[in-house]
């Protein structure tokens, strides 16, 4: 008997063992083939934590992913924590594996540890199989193993290296919404060729929300039928012993954002953001009418209409983004028609992509911020290819920098430094314009980075693993938008516009206790003896309010 396990393992049946099958053991093991939802119930053993190795009781809506995993090439599930989920898909990756030749099957996680406890768990369920339904061993590692039927099955972190050179029947993708955007990027445009070889190729991604990211597009895009994955959502209330009870405890051990998150599994950003997380809600992305290395387009140019661009540089190390926006500023409401990201160009060759597509854009006017190697992007522009409409900044003593398009005043710079009074007013002004529908948002990354975009200290910036180029695009411009040059290129004093709203609001708040008077439409007053008096008799002094 030693001789027939493997590497001295009781519970695992080296490869060319022979096995004689009874009857009833062949029968049911073409049932177990036929059906991976009888296969999980009656031979899946789990690791529960009051009372150890016991049976993979099914509940309702996990015989249904199973289900929807055996029928469907692409699956995407919006989950709850502590669901099951995991275990759930493991036994149907166990379940492939055992009954299909010569497969390969990756489990990806955000993290490798995570990637290999999941496999752990399938081992663990493999050991517990009866030996007339194992396959014999030929390797059996923390990161993989491989079955003497040819099937393969491998841990990984989800990356872009993870799966590339590779031929893949299923690919398994946990938690994806925890993987940082530009890696599920990377990740997905390095695996389609991968996907598209096959044609029974399958991918799985199972995960709790967390902001507006690559899962969220994924998921909004499943349900509206824009991509091949079948989505299925499961309620927490549907795993028994969930109630309303259950739930008020819950929130009174963590908090009611996080259980909306976690447990009601809504794509709301996180904590602190700049952005409302209602407003961040609502805000719904397009697909761009155009695509092309990094260059999103919605709105082509448009004769006659003024265009802005705000720029952000990276030093194209594959950390950060270069990044830059397209404002059409010829309406109010102002719209964003185009954006460029790209993590690879090289500082030289921006400058040559900022003029073409501000060219194209009626040669738009440029903000480029200039506190590292902006600075070098924005000679080059101005200096090797004399591009006209750049907007510089110079000092104005407690002003700080003022915006004009030539050098005036001192210290003059081409483009504006990202200081903390900066940034400040930039991330005021931004907050107002997008919360009052003043600036049209319809660009997936960027609502992306506005969900991560949150307070730090006295500052706001992207959280650990995020990115915030595009968001940084959008302080800029908000900052710019209270300059004085930019209501002369506009027409359009903004500061005035969004004070006269908000002081209408403010007027239709208190109307139930009666209107309040600015005192311009009259020319009387009451002092407080209760005198009248007429304003006109004593001519217009509004001259006084320079000496108040």
């Amino acid at each position: 008997m030693s001789d027939n396990v493997y590497l001295g393992n009781p519970n695992l049946k080296k490869a060319n063992t022979a096995i004689e099958f009874t009857q009833e053991e062949i029968l049911e093991f073409v049932r177990c083939k036929e059906d991976p939802v009888y296969f999980a119930r009656k031979y899946i053993q789990i690791v529960s934590l009051d009372e150890g190795l016991v049976p993979f009781h099914m509940y309702d809506f996990q015989e249904k992913l199973v289900r929807n995993f055996h029928e469907n090439r692409f699956n995407i599930c919006k989950m709850p924590r502590q669901t099951g989920k995991s275990t759930t898909v493991v036994s149907y990756l166990l379940h492939y594996a055992v009954f299909n030749d010569n497969v390969n099957i990756a489990i990806l996680a955000n993290k490798a540890s995570t990637a290999r406890d999941l496999l752990g768990r399938l081992q663990l369920a493999y050991e517990n199989l009866p030996r007339w339904l194992q396959q014999g061993i030929i390797a059996w590692n923390k990161g993989s193993l491989e079955l003497e039927n040819g099937s393969k099955i491998s841990a990984n972190s989800t990356s872009s290296s993870a799966v590339r050179g590779g031929s893949y029947n299923v690919i398994f993708l946990d938690e994806f919404a925890f993987i940082p955007n530009h890696i599920a990027d990377d990740f997905f445009a390095s695996v389609y060729p991968t996907i598209s070889s096959g044609q029974k190729t399958k991918v799985i991604i199972v995960s709790t929300p967390r902001g507006m990211n690559h899962f969220y597009r994924m998921w909004h895009d499943a349900e509206r039928n824009k991509n091949e994955y079948i989505p299925t959502e499961v309620h927490w209330s549907e795993v028994p012993g969930r109630d309303q009870v259950w739930k008020e405890q819950t929130i009174a051990n963590t908090s009611e954002q996080q259980f909306k998150v976690e447990f009601e599994c809504e794509f709301l950003g996180s904590i602190n953001t700049l952005i409302n997380p209602a407003k961040l809600k609502n805000l719904m992305y397009e697909n761009p009418v155009q695509k092309n290395a990094g260059l999103d387009i919605h709105e082509p140019p448009q004769k006659d209409h003024n265009y802005l661009i705000t720029v952000d540089v990276a030093r194209g190390l594959g950390n950060d983004y270069s990044a830059f926006i397209v404002f059409d500023i010829t309406n109010y409401p102002y719209n964003i028609v185009a954006k460029y990201r790209n993590n690879e160009i090289k500082p030289m060759l921006f400058p040559s992509v900022i003029e073409d597509v501000a060219k194209g854009y009626n040669s738009a006017f440029l903000l480029i911020e200039v506190n590292d190697i902006g600075d070098q992007v924005a000679s080059i522009l101005n200096y090797d290819l004399e591009y006209e409409n750049i907007l510089m900044a110079s000092m104005r003593g407690r002003n700080g920098q003022v915006v004009g398009t030539g050098f005036s005043g001192k210290k003059t710079q081409l483009g504006v430094r990202t200081t903390a009074a900066v940034k400040k007013l930039g991330c005021s002004n931004l907050k107002t314009l997008l919360e009052d529908d003043k600036i049209l948002v319809k660009d997936y990354d960027i609502i992306s980075e506005l969900t991560t975009f949150s307070q730090k200290h006295n500052s706001f910036e992207a959280e650990e693993g995020c990115n915030d180029d595009l968001a940084m695009c959008l302080v800029l411009f908000a900052w710019l938008v209270a300059q004085d040059y930019f209501k002369e290129m506009t027409d359009n004093d903004v500061r005035k516009r969004l004070y006269e709203e908000q002081k209408n609001q403010i007027e239709q708040d208190m109307a139930p206790f009666g209107f309040m008077s600015d005192g311009l439409d009259d020319d009387t007053f009451v002092d407080n003896d209760g005198d009248l008096w007429k304003t006109d008799e004593y001519g217009d002094r509004s001259y006084m309010w320079d000496y108040m």
